[in-house]
């Protein structure tokens, strides 16, 4: 007779079943996930639903429930206080489709990688079957695709701009950047008795305001910094149809998202408008002030999870399987890159755990089944930016810029690595832990400014490869996109290989590129292809850049502009253009020679098509020109025929 595993708690109901198994009839609050249900740290509506369980409030779960109809979303029942909505770990159109637009082979947060397990815009699509199953119940909207589409938006599939996802969704709140803070206000005042359209005031929260409250708003603006005013956006109908508007906005949003300083947004979409609160407060460090208001990183990760898939899957589910044995440190980045949405979404201000909470995970790993002594990744959105901060907290209050690291690391920035080497010295040292290995990208610029850390980590913590992520060489695109000059990558290279051998190891750095970024044109591939070759190196992944909802490069791709500077900027915008900058890149590669061939052709380059030791392809072979000219002539039939 087969044992049944053994589970350290239990997991979130899921049927009605497992309510009655715990005594209930009504659960308070029903969480909604696009992504399967991993009882792990790491995915965050059940992060949010373990967090609430931890506060004393009845929590379900319905993951990837079938949203054709009403029926699947009261499998639980009504619950008493409300539904809160997320598309899953990633945006639900991101999950689906490719840079070219194209359908991906694998959904990493489904049983079995299965594709279709989700709707496109799953936040909108849920809110609305959640709305159809209990009308009378509150929706709270969270998650980073709802985070990230807060305000009107490009959405670069459907390429045109779209209004705030809370008005399509048709939800009573939401939730934006990370939720534990805002979450636990709105569900402890809603438990006091108070009435969803009366909460207003939540950091961190949006809500819909009718046309009389925005004229209010509108008559009276900020206008300055300092007076705490509400900001007013330019509206979704001047986006939609003024790309400088557009970027305007992408701007003055960016300006306000410092916790510390940011001010209240306002939105008009025709006659209704979309407030937005400022943004919520960071998590405390550590164990935190240890009061009833206290939300901190260790509360989180100190939970009652399993760190396993719910037993009902039979299948592997591919993205918990990259995770499992991973341990995060900290949330939040200052790098303020252009092209990412961590900044937007998690804060710029760093939340570390203690070191304590990092140990106990460490233990609670151990007693796990399959651990074999490797954790596969200690860091979190970077590396080596755990407990590093600003020197002063009047300062960090007080700053409008958007990176702590561009055009250069500031000045009152601790750079400190000395508390991240006594993490890693300390989870090496726990026993039954044979490897700690370090998988999140490394800061460089920061890097380089600690060697003993660069020594740590060259000697302990890479298994023969480390990823880093310069993403480009030439200076124009690096400012684009708010990235550290080569020069800085090419120090620290210079610095992992001496390290690498002192410790006697055998060890490269495997650096990260972007094709097609926002300034980015084929001149600036063919420069940093030439780099490649000159330095003996082969990416074998390339990161085709995606514009993805409410990032400043978004908003470079869509209007051509940068809206820091409020100056043009040249983008590639179809997707054969796209092919080319990527083909560059490979240009090593035999099956990306005719489209390397063409870019080099059209950038002015021939002189770079040959056999020579300067040449990137070789020239084409006369069986490839019958192959090309056979396959120009279908086309032009296909085309005629159409």
């Amino acid at each position: 007779m087969a044992t049944q595993t053994r589970y350290a708690h239990p997991f979130l109901p899921i049927t009605r079943a497992d309510m009655q198994a715990r005594g209930w009839e009504q659960l308070d609050i029903i969480i909604v996930s696009g992504d399967a249900y991993v009882d792990h740290p790491a995915f965050g509506p059940v992060l949010i639903a373990r967090f609430l369980e931890g506060r004393g409030f009845k929590v379900g779960i319905i993951s990837q429930p079938d949203w054709h109809s009403a029926e699947p979303f009261k499998a639980l029942g009504k619950p008493r206080l409300f539904f809160g909505v997320a598309a899953g770990n990633l945006d639900s159109m991101l999950n689906r489709l490719t840079a070219q637009k194209k359908n991906r082979s694998e959904d990493q947060y489904s049983p079995g990688g299965r594709t279709n397990c989700r709707p496109d815009r799953a936040s909108i699509v849920y809110a609305q079957r959640c709305r159809e199953a209990y009308p009378d119940v509150p929706i709270v909207l969270g998650g980073i695709e709802a985070s990230l589409r807060r305000i009107a938006h490009y959405d670069y599939w459907s390429d045109k701009v779209r209004r705030s996802i809370l008005m399509d969704a048709k939800a009573d709140l939401l939730v934006f950047g990370m939720g534990e803070r805002p979450v636990w206000e709105v569900a402890d005042r809603l438990r006091r008795g108070e009435k969803i359209e009366d909460i207003r005031d939540v950091r961190g929260t949006a809500y819909i305001i009718n046309d009389a409250e925005m004229k209010a708003i509108e008559a009276d603006p900020a206008k300055r910094a300092a007076d705490q005013k509400v900001v007013l956006l330019p509206s979704y109908e001047e986006a939609v149809a003024d790309k400088v508007a557009f970027a305007r906005m992408s701007r003055d949003f960016q300006m306000e998202t410092n916790p510390g300083n940011g001010r209240p947004l306002a939105q008009r979409h025709g006659n209704r408008a979309v407030y937005f609160n400022s943004p919520a407060r960071p998590l405390e460090d550590g164990e935190g002030k240890g009061d009833s208001a206290s939300v901190a990183m260790d509360e989180l990760y100190d939970l009652n999870f399993n760190r396993v898939p719910h037993p009902m899957y039979k299948e592997r589910i591919p993205a918990y399987e990259t995770v499992k044995h991973s341990i995060v440190l900290m949330r939040g980045c200052f790098g303020g890159c252009t092209f990412c949405s961590i900044t937007e979404h998690e804060g710029r201000v760093i939340q570390s755990r203690s070191a304590e909470s990092v140990l106990r995970e460490v233990r609670a790993l151990r007693r796990m089944g399959d651990f074999r002594g490797t954790i596969t990744d200690l860091g979190g959105p970077t590396a080596n930016m755990y407990k590093l901060k600003c020197k002063s907290e009047d300062i960090e209050r007080r700053c409008r810029k958007l990176s702590c690291v561009h055009p250069g690391v500031c000045e009152n920035l601790q750079t400190d690595h000395g508390p991240l080497i006594d993490v890693m010295k300390q989870v090496r040292a726990e026993e039954g832990v044979k490897h700690v290995f370090i998988a999140s990208g490394v800061r460089y610029d920061l890097a380089e400014r600690s060697p003993e850390y660069v020594k740590e980590l060259a000697a302990h913590h890479v298994g023969g490869q480390l990823s880093v992520a310069p993403e480009h060489v030439s200076p124009r695109v690096l400012e684009k996109m708010k990235k550290p000059g080569i020069e800085s990558f090419e120090r620290f290279q210079h610095m992992f290989a001496c390290a690498s051998e002192e410790a006697g190891k055998e060890q490269y750095d495997i650096p990260y590129f972007i094709s097609g970024h926002p300034g980015s044109a084929l001149e600036d591939m063919v420069e940093l292809a030439l780099w490649l070759k000159q330095n003996g190196k082969r990416p074998r992944q390339v990161q085709d850049f995606i514009p993805t909802p409410m990032s400043v490069a978004t908003a470079m791709y869509h209007t051509g502009m940068d809206p820091l500077k409020m100056e043009p900027v040249y983008t590639a915008k179809g997707l054969r253009e796209k092919r080319l900058q990527k083909a560059l890149l490979l240009f090593w590669n035999p099956e990306h020679w005719p489209l390397a061939r063409e870019a080099l052709q059209q950038a002015g380059r021939e002189d770079l098509i040959g056999r020579g030791p300067h040449a990137l392809v070789p020239p084409e072979t006369a069986a490839e020109a019958s192959r090309r000219k056979q396959a120009e002539a279908r086309e032009r039939q296909e085309r005629r025929a159409r």
